[in-house]
């Protein structure tokens, strides 16, 4: 299987079109392949999978601007879907968050992701968040801006007030930061879906689009893409199912193992080895070896 860039819209062609865009969460390379393969709108580097998965450890600030880079530039240079990429909080002071915000376009994401959290930033869906002041915030939006080179790279604020200031708060944050140039705005932890669609109000008033953040059994309601389109969504963010899916698949054949000492007899549905030769690009390899062994 190759994966050559091709001519598919940008993320931004793909905002001016009609309807949800549904952009899977990727948190390594076997992830960020399989996703690829299915014609998805945008693909999401997950900051609590990526973490997870490269690094063993929680999403809490403990991974570093180089920690992540890393894997942007892995995830985005194979990748032939537009990848938003999550920058926690830009990794630091100002200085920091203009050398992410260049360090990640330069790695070909589409879109990076900056939150108000304070350092050190915790999982949006997790207690004991504190933000950053609104004009703190919207310093580090106007300095993203200003730093990357196109303006097809897109800025994604989010703000985390929703938890420990209220809706009123995060509205109020997301209407600054759309002022300061942001071009995706990602009010993060609603609780409801009446909250949902003040959200959703807000981003048809501003006229930007709004990410909704599904994640399953966390504090936001999970909903169809029909609902979200309804509420007045236009990026729906999967983050971590496809790695809560991994993980129990995952738990179910270590189990096995453990009970049995074997794999014979396991329920556990398992992807086909020759699918997954494929998926990984072995093709290629074999039809490298076989023109270069003959002389062709």
């Amino acid at each position: 299987m190759t994966f050559a860039k091709n001519s598919a819209p940008s993320l931004k062609e793909r905002l001016q079109q009609p309807g949800l865009l549904v952009a899977p969460g990727v948190y390594d390379m076997v992830s960020l392949r399989l996703a690829d393969s299915f014609g998805f709108g945008a693909l999401y580097m997950t900051g609590y999978g990526t973490v997870a998965s490269h690094l063993g450890l929680p999403d809490a600030g403990i991974a570093t601007y180089s920690d992540m880079v890393g894997r942007v530039t892995a995830m985005a240079g194979m990748a032939r879907t537009p990848l938003i990429a999550d920058a926690d909080t830009g990794y630091g002071g100002l200085l920091n968050l203009r050398h992410t915000v260049r360090g990640y376009e330069a790695a070909g994401a589409a879109a990076l992701q900056i939150e108000d959290q304070e350092f050190p930033k915790k999982c949006g869906h997790t207690p004991g968040r504190r933000v950053i002041s609104l004009d703190d915030m919207v310093q580090k939006i106007r300095v993203a801006v200003e730093s990357r080179t196109s303006p097809d790279f897109l800025i994604i604020a989010r703000t985390d007030a929703r938890t420990s200031l209220g809706l009123d708060e995060a509205l109020r944050r997301g209407e600054a930061y759309a002022r300061a140039g942001a071009d995706i705005l990602f009010v993060e932890s609603p609780e409801s879906e009446d909250e949902m669609r003040a959200i959703g109000k807000l981003g048809r008033e501003l006229g930007l689009p709004m990410v909704a953040n599904m994640v399953e059994r966390g504090r936001t309601p999970v909903l169809s893409q029909a609902e979200l389109e309804a509420l007045g969504y236009k990026i729906a963010i999967f983050p971590v199912t496809a790695l809560l899916a991994s993980v129990q698949a995952m738990a179910n054949v270590y189990q096995q193992f453990k009970q049995t000492g074997s794999s014979a007899g396991g329920t556990q549905p398992l992807y086909d080895f020759g699918e997954l030769t494929k998926l990984m690009g072995f093709e290629d390899v074999w039809e490298f070896d076989k023109r270069y062994a003959t002389g062709e």
